[in-house]
């Protein structure tokens, strides 16, 4: 999960354009260029680019600029009050609308949501986060836990909102380069199918940076994704070699866990929730970020997010 950044050069004068960052989710309705799609040469990152949506297809290149954004992330940690655990792989995607005149940028995320990520064993599963315990109806439970299936609990981060407040300076230097609310879903067959800490209401509220200083490097390319070094209509920015995290973000109540949710209580009490900022902690190792978008936006006024949306389909294999 992780940012990134980039600088277009649009006819008639310099625009910053960019990209950032990372973290995961589920895939969308099939033929959606939201779904995950495999694409051809440079385009390949970017496979959940939501470059059909109509806010992406109604930027003109002039007062709207249209970027596409991926970062990715093979492994980390994550750290919630008073549990740590190693992070899977995750994937970040959307959509950039840059807004040159004003300096700012609109989020446009897949449909089905800008997160992707792999399932996270918790250390010790439901005996580490609830038991042992005094209380009858836990204690019953533990006593349930009789082989590792019963005991082993996953978390998987799942998007709970639309990206917001990105931000492309910091995606090539330091600070929160995008404020990301997401989930955390917990499965265990004594947990139910609901169990989650944060919810669609009351997100994790994650605002990743750079760690370390990303290494840059660019090229141009054609529509459909082969190499142009000199004349490509579209350019990409690669940032890697660094990782990326959030020590400030707070943690909420687990809810909906075990039957009526009458678990959730036990989970708060031994994994120390809900915990403030300062008590958290989330590394993204070796990310890799992403952004494309046309060389020249202003030559291809007033059609940038069509001939963006164009490019991208022509690249689908």
């Amino acid at each position: 999960m992780r940012p990134v950044s980039t600088t277009w050069i649009k006819a008639g004068g310099a625009v910053a354009a960019s990209a950032a960052l990372v973290m995961p989710l589920t895939a969308t309705p099939a033929g959606a260029a939201t779904a995950a799609t495999q694409l051809n040469g440079s385009w390949a990152p970017f496979d959940r680019c939501p470059v059909d949506a109509p806010a992406m297809l109604a930027t003109d290149g002039d007062t709207d600029v249209p970027l596409c954004v991926t970062s990715t992330s093979p492994n980390g940690t994550i750290k919630l009050g008073n549990t740590t655990a190693t992070t899977g792989s995750t994937n970040l995607q959307f959509g950039v609308i840059q807004h040159p005149a004003e300096g700012t940028y609109t989020v446009v995320p897949p449909a089905a949501g800008s997160i992707i990520s792999g399932k996270t064993t918790i250390p010790g599963g439901l005996l580490g986060i609830m038991c042992p315990s005094n209380v009858p109806v836990v204690s019953a439970v533990c006593g349930q836990i009789t082989d590792a299936t019963l005991n082993k609990v996953t978390a998987t981060v799942e998007s709970a909102g639309t990206p917001t407040d990105f931000s492309l300076v910091a995606g090539i230097s330091s600070g929160p380069i995008v404020k990301l609310p997401v989930k955390i879903r917990l499965e265990n067959p004594l947990l139910g199918s609901n169990c989650y800490i944060g919810s669609s209401s009351n997100p994790v509220l994650l605002r990743p940076g750079n760690i370390s200083a990303p290494t840059m490097a660019a090229s141009r390319f054609n529509g459909d994704g082969s190499a142009n070094p000199d004349e490509g209509s579209l350019i990409r920015i690669a940032l890697s070699g660094a990782a990326q995290g959030d020590s400030q973000f707070s943690a909420p109540k687990a809810s909906g866990c075990g039957l009526g949710g009458l678990l959730s209580w036990a989970i708060d009490l031994k994994v120390g929730l809900p915990a403030a900022a300062g008590s958290n902690n989330l590394v993204l190792n070796d990310a890799k970020t992403y952004t494309a978008g046309l060389t020249a936006p202003g030559v291809s006024v007033p059609n940038a997010g069509k001939e963006l949306a164009a490019g991208w389909h022509s690249a689908v294999k």
